[in-house]
């Protein structure tokens, strides 16, 4: 079922993205070359205790940390451990915070150092995907119009949309009705969009083929060509004055 959220729902919702915000501050300035991806996630558990927040990631269907952690051909749901950040890597960050039972959600990419130009074009049309299906985000636009969005974008600058992993709604629960492809269509495409309406929409832009695998730990979704891939997402409330965003600072 797709809910909507009052006001003052939303104001708790913008509260956890702050603490999700602070997150992501804080892990940017922690991924420098020679920092291993788990020193990252304990600069997040850090946030969240300072705070007084919990996290949505940790223990959740039994993953073991408060961020996805994912370099390089990683695309999504990366776990923290011994990996070491090279120069030149890419490196995403996702992580979530409730805050009196609601939740923020949101992930970005960034360079490790300096990277090729390729993987920064790569960084750089995500985040532009991201940015033009948030302004679909609006009351009376239909679903479709967000993965249409990304997909135009991505898909324009020579770059693939992955499909097997879609954004979502949010708000008492991580992820809620409806699911938010990152293409064009789905199956909620003709749903018009209302306000109170809450979604985490969350691009995963690929350098090659659209193609995952699912490696044997049963989290980590890597590229199946090996090539690099991008994140980036943000938790969107449908307002009278248009989409804002709560996972901002």
């Amino acid at each position: 079922m797709i809910t909507k959220k009052s006001r003052d729902q939303i104001a708790l919702m913008r509260r956890a993205g702050r603490v999700v915000a602070e997150m992501h501050e804080e892990c940017i300035r922690a991924s420098k070359p020679g920092a291993t991806t788990l020193d990252v996630d304990r600069v997040a558990r850090d946030v969240l205790e300072r705070r007084g927040a919990q996290s949505n990631f940790l223990n959740y269907h039994g993953f073991p940390a408060v961020i996805c952690a994912s370099p390089n051909h990683v695309i999504v749901h990366g776990i923290p451990d011994a990996t070491v950040l090279e120069e030149g890597d890419i490196f995403s960050i996702d992580c979530g915070a409730i805050i009196e039972g609601w939740h923020g959600d949101a992930a970005i990419t960034i360079p490790i150092g300096t990277v090729d130009t390729e993987s920064q074009r790569l960084i750089d049309i995500t985040q532009a995907s991201l940015d033009a299906a948030i302004e679909r985000v609006v009351d009376g636009k239909r679903l479709g119009e967000v993965g249409a969005a990304v997909e135009d974008i991505a898909v324009g600058a020579g770059f693939t949309v992955v499909k097997e992993y879609v954004g979502h709604g949010i708000g008492t629960a991580m992820h809620e009705e409806p699911q938010v492809p990152n293409y064009a269509g789905g199956p909620n495409a003709k749903y018009r969009m209302k306000e109170g309406l809450v979604l985490a929409i969350e691009p995963m832009v690929n350098a090659g083929t659209a193609e995952t695998f699912l490696l044997d730990d049963g989290w980590t979704v890597v590229t199946r060509d090996g090539r690099r891939s991008a994140h980036f997402e943000h938790t969107i409330a449908v307002t009278e004055h248009g989409p804002e965003v709560l996972t901002l600072p």
